[in-house]
């Protein structure tokens, strides 16, 4: 059995074991793929079982590949395959769900945090000997904001989002979430109410939903026009979530005070994108699942995904 991964490096960029998969047959890593149709299928060649992160398979590929059966996506979304052409060809395909839960609610709160306090803005200046020059015992470059009291509204409530409610309310902020269906709320600290109300009530707005065609650009100009004038902007899920020109209009105006990112419309970020010059912008790359003990936990569910498919017992399937 041959297997192929086509572009193994954000997963395992030398610090992990590709061994549970050579467990299976001849398996043969591609760092990164061109998104190119006929390399695509150049690289499958004759294999069975496909592993993709980001590198996209549509319809042509699929059909082409002469004896593709599985296709395992190193990631959550699986929006770089083509669901329906793959099950008219009867190629199973799974996803790797919820393995980076908490690293991304950890980010999340990490990203509010950086904004809160500048940790790194102030730790650069007592390195450049502003402290040692400083007449007083204290000094800050810019205002630091508690997050007790304040108020985080939660767009899309799925395992993250309440991941991140849990955090937040041990930092004493108060939680309220606009879920697309109706959740059932057990803590007395939580309240589900409506888009409006998030936008309108929260000192702090982080975005948990995925990107569809409903949400997709959800948060544009007239989206930041109903939130409180200086609320901070969140976001860990998707970078189409926002318009990012009308977040960077917002920013350098001042409507907006802070936005902290992992991700964007275009990834790796284009250099000419807005946010990258926007005041009070504060973006990362798309790191929240990176940590060592998270893509070595994806690892282990993407093989194990594998051996359920070979054992005919295909688990976390997205096209059945």
């Amino acid at each position: 059995m041959k297997i192929v991964d086509l572009d193994g490096y954000a997963l395992n960029p030398g610090d992990l074991s590709w061994d549970g998969f050579k467990q299976f047959g001849n398996f043969k890593n591609y760092d990164r793929t061109a998104e190119d149709d006929d390399t695509i299928l150049e690289r499958i060649g004759d294999a069975e079982i496909v592993l993709t992160n980001k590198t996209p398979l549509d319809k042509r590929v699929i059909a082409a590949a002469p004896k593709l059966t599985y296709i395992g996506v190193l990631a959550t979304g699986y929006n770089v395959v083509d669901l329906e052409a793959a099950k008219a060809n009867d190629v199973v395909v799974t996803n790797i769900p919820s393995y980076g839960t908490d690293a991304v609610a950890q980010h999340t709160l990490a990203l509010l945090l950086e904004i809160t306090n500048q940790v790194g803005l102030h730790s650069e200046a007592v390195r450049n000997g502003e402290w040692s020059r400083s007449d007083d015992f204290t000094f800050w470059k810019t205002p630091l904001i508690s997050l007790t009291g304040k108020t985080l509204g939660i767009i899309g409530f799925g395992n993250i989002g309440q991941s991140t409610a849990q955090i937040a309310h041990a930092f004493g902020m108060n939680v309220i979430f606009y879920n697309h269906h109706e959740k059932v709320v057990k803590e007395d600290w939580l309240q589900q109410v409506s888009l409006t109300d998030v936008l309108a009530k929260a000192d702090v707005i982080s975005l948990h939903t995925p990107q569809t065609a409903e949400t997709a650009g959800m948060i544009d100009h007239n989206a930041l026009d109903k939130m409180k004038p200086g609320a901070i902007l969140i976001n860990t899920a998707r970078g189409g979530l926002i318009n990012e020109k009308d977040v960077a209009d917002a920013l350098n105006s001042g409507r907006l005070y802070a936005y902290g990112a992992d991700v964007a419309v275009q990834e790796p970020i284009n250099a000419d994108n807005p946010l990258l010059t926007a005041k009070n912008s504060f973006l990362t790359p798309h790191i929240a699942w990176a940590a060592t003990e998270i893509r070595e936990r994806l690892m282990g569910i993407a093989v194990d995904n594998l051996r359920a498919f070979l054992a005919g017992r295909a688990k976390n399937v997205v096209n059945g």
